[in-house]
């Protein structure tokens, strides 16, 4: 248990207790708890001067790297709420992100400053060769402290928004202290573990990897974004390192079967495959389960509004046939689930869930996740599909108006719909588009526009040009035909 109000008492509690235990190593870089400690409070005092105070957010538009680690801690120390930006976001969309929660600095690098500066908005520049490798003669002062109660706000994660905007889920040092306790007490974690980091910050899955590895006084291994689905590169780091707790979305885990080699590699110091984001196809699954019959499998489930709310772990290859679809399992980190009538939608209410979103009033009562659920033979919930246009692609959730926005912003476009086919690894995202001209657009040219919107891994697969897009009675777009009418061969790019 972390026994930690706040999050980055966790980082000072393990500085004290073990200084010199390797806390966050980069591909660059390892610093020891007590240089995390340090770095933290370096990068606070630069915030401080440039006047962020309790309250305040602070965006992250940078890469993941140690000082990226002691800024998010660096920001918590003065009371703030950090705003995580995935790197490989094109521009437009991390000025959206910035341009809605306001936030009082952005810690970014040199080479993305200059898409910032109209945004008026004072810039931290991370430096990368200053990953504050050694500890100072005389510790510098430390920033004001404030007081802050569990309740208060911690980090802001955006994630896609049904108006064609990323919106911003807000939540609190309680938030992901429930999960980290609940987490570190399951894997029987200790300070001899080495946790992958796969996720980028901005996705709710780096919560576990960074904060269990604190609360417990473990390793943290940083994932470039550059190697994230490099898969003979994720094999190599998980032998090489020694990881021994993997946490990611299946579609990587695929991918390092399929081409990297895993399969071959026994990795003994490996004992806990955890997966989440999107579902796991059995095939797949059970393969890798029966190859490494020694590890534990654990399905984690949550929307990023509620963390991980329900888990699920594999039964020991053999014991039992393993069920199909795998069971998101039972509620978790003091959480509590219904399902609701008569769509059978999960809704979920517990120390987990989120304050609210940024800008909109609080969150009151249950959380209605919009995830159709029902329970098994053996009091098991499996997830059934979705009751709105949200998908998940490689991981990412989505909402299809997302896409279709970008695409219809294409001139030559009048209108757009969008639809996700398979899962996983699989995901193909197909566009069906009205021309507004005679030339239709080809699918390289809407790939490259999409790009300058939408997050790096959304991309297109197909495009069909259609007259009209078809549409039900009400007038509304009907997927349902979209999935199942006959359409022209997609365009080649």
């Amino acid at each position: 248990m972390t026994r930690a109000a706040l999050l980055h008492d966790l980082v000072t509690g393990a500085a004290r207790r073990t200084p010199g235990a390797p806390a966050v190593t980069d591909t660059d870089t390892t610093l020891t708890y007590a240089q995390l400690d340090a770095a933290a409070d370096d990068v606070a005092s630069e915030l401080h001067q440039l006047g962020v105070a309790a309250g305040d957010r602070v965006a992250l538009w940078t890469d993941k790297t140690v000082r990226a680690v002691a800024a998010t801690q660096a920001v918590l120390r003065l009371g703030a709420v950090y705003v995580p930006i995935d790197p490989r976001n094109p521009a437009r969309r991390a000025a959206q992100i910035i341009e809605d929660c306001t936030p009082a600095v952005v810690i970014t690098t040199t080479g993305r400053a200059p898409a910032l500066t109209r945004l008026g908005t004072p810039l931290l520049l991370d430096h990368p060769t200053e990953p504050h490798p050694s500890l100072p003669a005389t510790p510098p002062p430390r920033s004001p402290r404030p007081r802050l109660s569990p309740d208060s706000p911690a980090y802001l994660l955006y994630t896609s928004g049904s108006t064609g905007r990323p919106k911003g889920v807000c939540l609190s040092h309680r938030n992901a202290l429930a999960f980290v306790d609940w987490a570190a007490e399951t894997l029987q974690a200790t300070p001899l573990d080495r946790f992958a980091n796969h996720a980028p910050l901005n996705f709710d899955l780096s919560v576990l990897d960074l904060y269990t590895a604190f609360a417990t006084g473990a390793s943290v291994h940083l994932i470039p974004a550059d190697l994230a689905y490099a898969p003979r590169a994720l094999a190599d780091l998980l032998e090489q390192r020694q990881l021994t707790v993997w946490y990611s979305v299946p579609s990587a885990l695929q991918l390092m079967m399929r081409a990297g080699g895993l399969l071959d590699r026994p990795l003994p110091h490996l004992r806990a495959v955890l997966f989440a984001g999107e579902v796991f196809p059995p095939d797949d699954l059970h393969r890798l389960r029966r190859h490494w019959p020694e590890k534990r499998f654990l399905n984690l489930y949550g929307p990023t509004e509620t963390n991980v709310c329900t888990a699920y772990e594999l039964p020991p290859p053999g014991a039992t046939p393993p069920p199909t679809p795998t069971p998101i399992g039972r509620p978790t980190c003091g959480n509590e689930v219904t399902i609701l009538a008569p769509d059978d939608e999960l809704a979920v209410a517990g120390p987990t869930v989120m304050l609210g979103y940024w800008n909109q009033p609080p969150r009151r009562g249950w959380y209605r996740t919009g995830d159709r659920v029902r329970l098994d033979e053996n009091g098991d919930l499996v997830y059934l599909g979705r009751l709105d246009d949200t998908v998940k692609i490689h991981g990412i959730r989505m909402h299809l108006t997302e896409i279709e926005a970008a695409l219809s912003s294409h001139p030559h476009v009048s209108e757009a719909a969008a639809l996700v086919t398979s899962s996983a690894l699989d995901t193909r995202l197909t566009a069906f588009v009205v021309p507004a001209t005679p030339t239709p657009p080809t699918l390289l040219t809407l790939k490259r526009h999409c790009a300058t919107q939408l997050p790096q891994g959304i991309t297109l697969d197909a495009v069909h040009h259609l007259p009209a897009l078809p549409r039900n009675t009400n007038g509304k777009l009907d997927r349902h035909q979209l999935r199942h009418k006959a359409l022209p061969a997609p365009d080649a790019p």
